[in-house]
């Protein structure tokens, strides 16, 4: 039975346990980006220049403040970076993350994490677990694109506790062939987008690169468009390779007749990145006489999982 002292105590702890709590007019609240009270994913490039020289170096590519944030982040669960390791030197990577995917653009070299090394050349994609650091060592000068989904955690509030998966090579020879599979197949021309998404026996039912991320490996042919498709999944695209004239158009509607209504350009440089923001209508445009590349590192996995993808297709 409490005592007139201890129910004073549990009256002023019923006064702790209430004080944040709010309460909301449904209408008003429901879409917090359409009532601006969270913001949209920015449109952003990040230029080859940001990691073509210089010393040693990592490049957050960080879209923090523009997110409302106090973490690094490009996007609500993803975490960016262009790689610089001059040859003969090492570079340590080891966030509070599950999932890492590596793309190298140019050099050669080593990765190490706790018992598990390989090496790794241009063209090569690479993924790894978080919870334990990386190392990368540089044979000659080497430059890669890197993300991971560290932003989710920091969001959730928790710790990397256990691997999904073990340390995962698609060596460039491979993924190149499979896509020229892909390329060369029956009908190829008319798909909205050439392409192969790399996958893992780990996620079966999601058939992505890891159990949040997802990693696309594709291809736009000379003088060819692929025309607006969307998702909810943000796209954190990068371009391996590509002459002048390719470029992708960006958008929130599109017209009876499947086209963006009101796009932003946004044209393509080698080593470049970009912001796709998730919902958003894009279509890829080659104007060159040249093959372009594309590699879109995406929360697909997560999404896939949510059932919440929802990729639509323009007319």
């Amino acid at each position: 039975m409490l005592d007139k002292t201890s129910f004073s105590t549990l009256r002023l702890q019923d006064n702790e346990v209430m004080r944040d709590a709010q309460y909301f007019e449904y209408t008003s609240s429901a879409n917090p980006i359409g009532a601006k009270l969270i913001s949209r994913v920015p449109y952003r490039s990040f230029l080859n220049s940001l990691y073509d020289d210089g010393p040693t170096r990592i490049v957050p590519l960080d879209l923090s403040t523009e997110l409302g944030v106090d973490y690094p982040a490009t996007g609500p669960a993803l975490m960016a970076n262009f790689l610089r390791i001059v040859a003969g030197e090492k570079l340590s990577v080891n966030p509070n993350a599950t999932s890492q995917v590596f793309y190298v653009l140019e050099g050669h070299g080593t990765v190490a994490q706790k018992d598990s090394a390989f090496r790794f050349g241009a063209g090569d994609f690479f993924s790894l677990p978080g919870g334990a650091e990386v190392v990368l060592a540089a044979e000659s000068t080497a430059r890669l694109y890197y993300v991971n989904d560290g932003p989710l955690l920091s969001y959730l509030g928790v710790d990397f506790s256990r691997a999904r998966f073990t340390p995962t090579l698609y060596p460039a020879a491979r993924a190149q062939q499979e896509l020229e599979n892909v390329s060369n197949a029956p009908g190829a021309a008319q798909r909205n987008r050439v392409s192969v998404l790399l996958g893992n026996t780990h996620f079966p039912q999601t058939r992505t690169v890891t159990h949040s991320m997802w990693a696309m490996f594709g291809v736009v042919a000379p003088k060819t468009m692929q025309k607006p498709h969307r998702h909810q999944s943000i796209a954190l695209d990068f371009i391996p390779n590509c002459k002048p004239g390719v470029y992708t158009l960006v958008g929130t509607e599109v017209d009876a007749n499947g086209d963006i209504i009101d796009p932003v350009r946004v044209d393509w440089t080698p080593g470049m990145a970009f912001v796709t923001p998730p919902g958003y209508w894009h279509a890829h445009f080659n104007e060159s006489d040249d093959v372009a590349h594309v590699i879109p590192l995406q929360d697909a996995g997560l999404q896939t999982y949510l059932r919440s993808l929802d990729i639509q297709f323009a007319r």
